[in-house]
């Protein structure tokens, strides 16, 4: 329920009644794995996803019936132990079964995990569900710092929240740095990107900086300031020749060789795509392949393991990273 935070809490604050359909277990494989939640509204208003599409009209179904009565259900959705169709559900693609917990959303207790998990920060929930409780746990969110508020700094920023990282954006022109301009963003700052960078909170291995400010004057100090912090990825839009010529002026900054190769730049993988979006979306997709240690490579061209996790199916709740867990009271 916490990654669906950005929708839930406007909804929870204007008094909305909303039900929530949380995948508690996981028989075999399933599309999602433990802590997957679908939430829906009286009319019928669905956010999210236990399966990806296989057992939705079920799960909405369960929804609606714990919000009109207020009671919380359970249920088994997809294949039974003998490989035959629950009754009165659909099966999962991939031959296996969700266990499922219905309830109706409580705005006093879920409101302020719910505010926190919206800004990116960690959070935590406990609902006491009859009898069994329901502990939803959702780390903070990876950062993504973008220095420039162009447009292309602006696609970023659309596809940087929406792959959920908790992103900042920062430009020494107060025109551009607006949340009209920005409204995803965690955090605006009008600064001087690299002396921004210098004062940032806690950068980490989960942290990405990109650097899309045009401008040798702002990107060379900038660079050389996020090179120097422990973040995960730094990198720089530019042509090659662009390209080229920074790495010789930030050599004459004193940049190292060793500082200079953990710069991703031209930024972005080979998608062969033109527009603002586009580009964004080749920079996510290397940000993503960078912290993962990933090839980038298509999936069907894929061997091993990490097809199976690339493809996003659960083998079961021992090989995914818990979000939730059931507990007998």
């Amino acid at each position: 329920m916490l990654d669906l935070a950005a929708d839930l809490v406007p909804l929870l604050e204007a008094g909305v009644p909303v039900a929530a359909v949380t995948v508690t277990d996981v028989v075999r494989s399933a599309p999602r794995g433990v802590g997957a939640t679908l939430a829906v509204t009286r009319d019928a208003r669905v956010i999210g996803s236990i399966s990806g599409g296989c057992v939705e009209s079920d799960a909405v179904m369960l929804g609606l019936d714990a919000l009109r009565t207020g009671e919380v259900r359970r249920a088994r959705f997809g294949f039974t132990d003998d490989g035959t169709v629950t009754p009165i559900t659909a099966g999962l693609a991939c031959g296996g079964a969700v266990d499922v917990v219905a309830y109706r959303i409580d705005p006093a207790a879920s409101l302020p995990a719910l505010v926190a998990a919206r800004a990116g920060r960690q959070a935590a929930l406990h609902l006491d569900l009859d009898d069994a409780g329901l502990d939803l746990h959702r780390p903070a969110a990876p950062r993504l710092v973008i220095l420039g508020a162009g447009e292309h700094a602006a696609a970023l920023c659309r596809l940087g929240a929406a792959a959920g990282f908790a992103v900042t954006v920062c430009d020494d022109w107060a025109l551009l740095v607006t949340p009209e301009r920005f409204p995803e963003a965690v955090e605006l700052a009008v600064a001087s990107p690299h002396e921004f960078l210098a004062r940032f909170p806690a950068p980490d291995a989960r942290t990405a900086v990109c650097v899309l400010t045009h401008d040798e004057r702002l990107d060379v100090p900038a660079l050389r300031t996020a090179l120097r912090l422990p973040v995960g990825f730094v990198g720089a839009m530019g042509a090659r020749a662009t390209v080229a010529r920074r790495a010789t002026l930030l050599r004459a900054a004193g940049v190292t060789d060793a500082e200079l190769s953990r710069l991703h730049s031209p930024l972005g993988l080979d998608l062969g795509g033109a527009t603002a979006e586009e580009t964004a979306l080749s920079v996510i997709a290397e940000i993503v392949a960078s912290r993962n240690d990933a090839d980038a490579r298509p999936l069907r061209d894929a061997r091993g393991p990490r097809l199976h996790g690339a493809a996003g199916h659960v083998a079961s709740p021992a090989a995914a990273t818990s979000s939730c867990a059931v507990r007998t009271a």
